[in-house]
């Protein structure tokens, strides 16, 4: 399944699809609060859309 269908996204899909480092995604998603990911196990996904809303009010990562 390509990447552009998928609704969760692995740390080293999501570093390819938004040209992110993988540290810096975990550094985000290691937070508390953090409403972008899904964690299954020990195992951190990305919920594509929130982070592309979360993203899009940023002005720095």
């Amino acid at each position: 399944m390509p990447i552009s269908d998928k609704a969760l996204l692995t740390l080293e899909e999501a570093s390819s699809y938004f040209n992110i480092g993988i540290n810096k995604l975990r550094e985000l998603t290691n937070k508390e609060d953090c409403k972008f990911v899904i964690w299954c196990g020990s195992k951190r996904l990305i919920k594509k859309k929130l982070f592309c809303e979360y993203l899009e009010k940023q002005y720095s990562i």
